[in-house]
């Protein structure tokens, strides 16, 4: 069996809007195939192998998209005991820049897609893997790729 894809309501409804602007998408990337096979004239023609083209790949995008809504399952915050979980909206102090900043921790199909009121961080990013379980008051470091490392605190969650 497929396995269940968490994702908040927000992050659903943005992926359902997504999946529906790739179906009107696929609808005029199929328009413009038919005018380019119609008009065609040589079977190396480019215009019609990249009409072929975009429209596969904008089948693969809803082919994607409606396999993580149908392995879709509704979150609500799950942050319990006081710890940070999926969907939990969070407030970090970047010891590094001191800076805070507003996240809400999500899976990794939903940080993905555009839109929303807040930034995103996936479940499975640097951050995220960290982040996770965390109590208010917490500091923990993240490794990044180049060697360098960024310190967080974690002041308080929704």
């Amino acid at each position: 069996m497929a396995k269940e894809i968490k994702l908040t309501r927000e992050g659903y409804e943005r992926l359902q809007t997504t999946l529906n602007n790739e179906k009107a998408k696929l609808e005029e990337a199929t328009r413009v195939l038919q005018e380019q096979m119609e008009t065609s004239t040589d079977a190396e023609d480019t215009g019609l192998e990249d009409a072929k083209r975009e429209k596969m790949n904008i089948e693969a995008r809803i082919d994607e998209l409606e396999d993580t809504l149908i392995r879709a399952e509704l979150i609500e915050n799950q942050g319990s005991n006081g710890r940070v979980g999926l969907g939990t909206v969070v407030v970090l102090h970047n010891e590094t820049t001191k800076k805070d900043m507003k996240v809400q921790v999500v899976s990794a199909p939903e940080a993905g897609v555009l839109g929303g009121s807040l930034p995103r961080i996936s479940d499975d990013s640097p951050v995220g893997l960290q982040l996770i379980g965390r109590k208010s008051g917490e500091s923990f470091v993240v490794n990044l790729e180049n060697g360098r490392q960024m310190k967080y605190k974690v002041m308080s969650f929704e």
